[in-house]
């Protein structure tokens, strides 16, 4: 499965194309497609993405929900109609879709930022301010997780 750990900031180049980073792209070698998958983030205003194998995950998990479930109906809506697969072309950049830049607030720099299993992509400034938030609060509250082998 692929692994998205730490944050990379590249440039748009005039064409809208973007290198996704060399370390995400290694993470999805053993994938069957050869790109990413990205919708509009519905928590942050900024774009998600992921392998397509993580994305089948997500499809398989939302089968388990009921068919006429409001909640599936927002998620479809937002997860699966607005998901862009995107395939890296022969120097590992994609095009973005004006949509999903525009919701991200990303106009010619855009920052890449490892999530584990998923990974986001924002407009530099705005995440400054999320992770300097997210400090704090994690500050406050000193989390604890079990890691079981």
């Amino acid at each position: 499965m692929a692994l998205f750990l730490s944050s990379y900031e590249n440039r748009l180049d005039s064409k809208g194309r973007i290198s996704v980073p060399a370390a995400f792209r290694s993470s999805l070698n053993n994938e069957n497609f050869s790109g990413v998958v990205l919708f509009r983030s519905f928590t942050h205003n900024c774009i998600e993405g992921l392998s397509m194998s993580r994305m089948e995950k997500m499809a398989n998990a939302t089968d388990k929900m009921g068919i006429f479930d409001n909640e599936l109906d927002d998620l479809s809506a937002l997860l699966f109609a607005d998901a862009r697969p995107l395939a890296f072309d022969v120097t590992g950049r994609i095009v973005i879709p004006n949509e999903l830049l525009k919701h991200a607030h990303i106009t010619n720099r855009a920052l890449f930022v490892g999530r584990g299993n998923s990974f986001q992509i924002w407009n530099p400034d705005d995440f400054e301010k999320v992770q300097q938030t997210s400090l704090k609060n994690l500050q406050k509250i000193r989390p604890s997780f079990k890691i079981s082998d």
